[in-house]
């Protein structure tokens, strides 16, 4: 991976970070994306020169967003060989509490800014170039209260298998990675509230909570030439959540009321 060029959007979140750093170790220079100006160069300033970084402040949403993103990866550093689309909103609501405001929101920040940027991208990388999206399990299963989060997850499902089967003939991968529940800054506010850990942590096999750390390997190996004959997958990185009918020790012991 010496040398590619990768594009990360949201990159100065918990996890946008996480993978920025995880490609830097590999060789790779990050151009990186979101719309606070100052949280991404306080990135680049912790960053210093142990990799090759520089950022667009954006809105993803906004009509030009995609071509200041790829031009300023093109002029950064001359290239482009990865997307990781990974900007995205966590408002989420049952479908008859859902207004049209939060709709068009999680619409417009997780599906329709990446489809977008993956179209603009797709003008520069060539062979041995990958997508990734960073998803959710809660595109793979049903959630109560998912509402048009769990919608837009499942849709950039349907994107990632679209783009492997378009452009895998061309040496372009396409892979998404569904991670459960992360502590990031985005989750932090739920994290010990009783409904969320009953719905995530007891649900959970893994001894141990997941990690952005764990969230970054996976998506540094499927842009790696390791993984170059992984192509349309959804990969879950959740302790076995969504592939078990595992319930805790203290779920199974707790007494009715």
């Amino acid at each position: 991976m010496e040398g590619k060029v990768a594009i990360v959007t949201g990159a100065a979140g918990g996890i946008g970070e996480a993978i920025v750093r995880k490609l830097g170790e590999k060789g790779v220079k990050v151009l990186g994306t979101g719309r606070n100006a100052g949280k991404l160069g306080a990135l680049k300033d912790r960053l210093g020169d142990s990799m090759a970084f520089d950022f667009v402040a954006v809105d993803a949403t906004a009509d030009d967003a995609p071509r200041k993103i790829v031009d300023g990866a093109i002029v950064a550093f001359g290239r482009l060989d990865i997307v990781v689309n990974n900007a995205g909103s966590f408002n989420f609501g049952p479908v008859d509490q859902t207004t049209d405001a939060m709709l068009d929101e999680v619409l417009g920040i997780s599906l329709r800014a990446p489809f977008r940027l993956c179209r603009e991208a797709l003008a520069h990388i060539g062979h041995g170039g990958a997508f990734v999206f960073i998803g959710s399990t809660w595109g793979i299963y049903g959630t109560p209260g998912g509402g048009a989060y769990s919608v837009v997850k499942a849709g950039q499902i349907g994107l990632t298998q679209t783009m492997a089967a378009e452009y895998g003939a061309k040496g372009i991968r396409t892979n998404y990675v569904a991670p459960t529940v992360v502590r990031t800054e985005m989750t932090d506010a739920y994290w010990d509230l009783d409904f969320f850990r009953r719905t995530n942590h007891e649900l959970t096999p893994s001894d141990r909570e997941c990690t952005v750390e764990d969230v970054a390997s996976m998506v540094a190996f499927l842009c790696s030439d390791e993984a170059g004959f992984v192509n349309g997958q959804t990969i879950a990185v959740d302790g076995g959540i969504s592939t078990t009918r595992y319930l805790s020790p203290v779920a199974i012991g707790a007494e009715r009321k």
